[in-house]
């Protein structure tokens, strides 16, 4: 049975997921160290080490898998891993070629069509050589899904989701002076499916992997139904994805404008308009909670989404980040309260026992 209660919930990820998770990237970490490539290597590791929090965040749905939550696990970690890792190659790209991200990123979507061959992820690139590192996370992925006796009912959602991540990861990593209108036109190709948005906030909507983890996760249900699968595509994207993304770029605000990066707040009028947008965003992902098999469970892990970012050491470093954040708590009520403190405690203990930050946000903000 699902959690449906804060401390439940959280007792189950400390002592039945977070273990595996660690596990699961040790192995990687050490396939990472093993790359012959200097750069690819480098970014590898790097990826890992700084991204830990992203697996061990996305993994919560994990839970949502039962008795088969390991093999819920192993995926999540994996194809985490890989955008984590792509990430990092496209953030530190010298070409800003868009072909290169394109054929980088078709590994996310090799990764979730089974019987998919391997390709020449680094074609458009000098640096090649990562001793299968990324074909191995695909084919990772993969065997999970190959194991899956519902896969065929969530393929297609899974490749939309998918479609619409790298579609995203390929226009905001171009040039600075061809991101935006890219961006734009690609939402203008979209919009006539999508409730009434900005295109900076449908771009936050599809950088996000929790849908693909909900579908993963439940598909490997035995008591999984093919209505399921619409009822998990619908109820996680647009609005449960683009919250928690949405929130990720909110932190970020100040680190954002002082490197010049892109980051989907700056396009609100004012604080008061990103106010309005962002408790439309939380009213409208509750609202979908509804429409989803336990229901309790996931409107526990929306309402947590605020707390866990909120509780972010960022922001109580900006003054205008920190005042908004107060009166999104509010409208999140006890449930993003406990997480709001829990947060802020999983953190001081990390910090002081292995003086890293982890946890502080649950998937990657792309």
């Amino acid at each position: 049975m699902l959690p449906t209660h804060p401390i439940t919930l959280m007792n189950k990820v400390y002592r039945e997921i977070m273990p595996t998770v660690h596990m699961e990237l040790s192995y990687w970490k050490d396939r990472a160290g093993a790359i012959p490539n200097e750069e690819l290597r480098r970014q590898a590791l790097a990826s890992i080490q700084y991204k830990t929090f992203h697996c061990e965040g996305g993994a919560i749905m994990a839970l949502a898998a039962l008795e088969h939550k390991k093999d819920a696990i192993k995926f999540i970690v994996a194809y985490q891993t890989i955008s984590d890792y792509l990430d990092n190659l496209c953030d530190r790209s010298t070409s800003m070629d868009p072909k290169d991200f394109a054929a980088l990123h078709e590994s996310m979507e090799d990764a979730l069509t089974v019987g998919a061959t391997e390709r020449d992820y680094y074609r458009f690139r000098e640096d090649k050589d990562d001793g299968g590192y990324l074909a191995d996370l695909m084919k990772t992925c993969q065997s999970v899904l190959k194991s899956e006796p519902h896969y065929e009912m969530i393929k297609p959602y899974l490749l939309e989701l998918c479609k619409y991540y790298c579609d995203l990861q390929i226009h905001k990593h171009v040039c600075k002076e061809e991101r935006e209108e890219r961006l734009k036109k690609w939402f203008a190709e979209h919009e006539r499916h999508l409730p009434k948005m900005g295109w900076h906030e449908f771009s936050a909507c599809s950088g996000s992997t929790l849908g693909i983890f909900c579908l993963v996760s439940y598909a490997l249900r035995d008591d999984f139904e093919e209505k399921h699968a619409k009822m998990i595509r619908e109820g996680y994207f647009p609005y449960i994805q683009g919250l928690h993304i949405l929130l990720d770029y909110f932190i970020d605000q100040d680190e954002d404008r002082e490197g010049g990066d892109l980051n989907f707040c700056f396009y609100y009028k004012n604080e008061e308009e990103m106010l309005d947008r962002f408790i439309h965003f939380l009213e409208e992902a509750d609202r979908q909670t509804k429409h989803l098999p336990d229901r309790k469970f996931h409107k526990l892990i929306n309402r947590g989404l605020l707390g866990v970012y909120l509780s972010d050491h960022k922001v109580n470093e900006q003054a205008d980040v920190r005042a908004l954040a107060k009166k999104i708590m509010k409208r999140g009520g006890l449930i993003s309260r406990f997480f709001y403190w829990n947060g802020r405690a999983y953190r001081a203990f990390q910090k002081k026992f292995t003086g890293t930050r982890k946890f502080s946000s649950t998937t990657v903000k792309s």
